[in-house]
């Protein structure tokens, strides 16, 4: 039996020179040499992270030949506009760009992570403002291509203790009834509660649905004596002709 991996010490099997030439032919056939001080971790134990460009950070997440993860990296961001449009990709998208199935999975983890760690802070938020509301909700709703619609259950301080997912539906619709959300409210022991749900257009602007079950809300808030400090509709902010990216119902005076 072969043994395909070097080990230091020995010398490189047959399999291993083979894979050296192409390595070096497919540097030279983009027209340079990739020497080891120009590898993504050749740069990431010379620099760090913080001292990387986008596409040198991208390609340290990919395997393969130095040349090859570079220019596959310069692809994706291109592809995608941005590292941040990457946050929007679904496995599909990473597939047409050329990326192994490893690799989709690798990066399907790290997007997951970097929006669970910025949704997640020491102390509680307080929620007791849109702006606030929409910057704590703009990491769940990155990427979805589906309507979810969230309850945010508050304590008397406005301060977050539960946040609890009732219904997702289809990319148009998702239909939320006041029973279930002041269900989970109750439960929570919470004063006040704050609903959110996203638009996956962009577009914040509300429906006449949304409308409707705002005061369907508002009225079981007062049945129920929870207030219901805001409905908020999410968007993007490049979608919005506001620019803001949501759409506040306290703010319009509807609640």
């Amino acid at each position: 039996m072969i043994t395909t991996t070097m080990t230091e010490g020995r010398a490189p099997q047959t399999r291993d020179v083979l894979q050296m030439l192409l390595d070096a032919s497919e540097s030279f056939a983009t027209g340079h040499t990739m020497l080891v001080s120009d590898t993504p971790q050749a740069r990431f134990d010379e620099v760090g992270g913080r001292g990387m460009s986008d596409s040198e950070l991208l390609a340290l997440m990919l395997t393969g030949a130095g040349v090859k993860t570079k220019r596959l990296a310069t692809q994706m961001l291109s592809l995608a506009g941005s590292l941040g449009g990457l946050a929007n990709w679904v496995a599909s998208d990473f597939a047409n760009a050329g990326v192994s199935k490893a690799d989709t999975r690798r990066l399907a983890v790290v997007v997951e992570m970097a929006r669970r760690m910025t949704s997640q802070t020491g102390e509680a938020p307080v929620l007791n403002r849109p702006e606030l509301i929409a910057a704590h909700m703009k990491p769940h709703v990155l990427g979805l291509t589906v309507e979810k619609f969230w309850v945010l259950c508050l304590n008397r301080k406005n301060r977050l203790i539960r946040m609890v997912e009732v219904t997702s539906g289809t990319a148009n619709s998702s239909l939320a009834h006041p029973r279930e959300v002041f269900r989970e409210a109750i439960k929570a022991g919470a004063t006040a509660v704050v609903c959110a749900h996203n638009h996956p257009s962009g577009d914040p602007a509300p429906s006449a649905a949304d409308v409707q079950v705002t005061r369907q809300l508002r009225d079981a808030a007062k049945a129920v004596d929870i207030d219901l400090l805001d409905h908020l509709v999410l968007g993007r902010a490049e979608a919005d002709p506001q620019g803001r990216g949501y759409y506040s119902f306290r703010e319009a005076g509807l609640i």
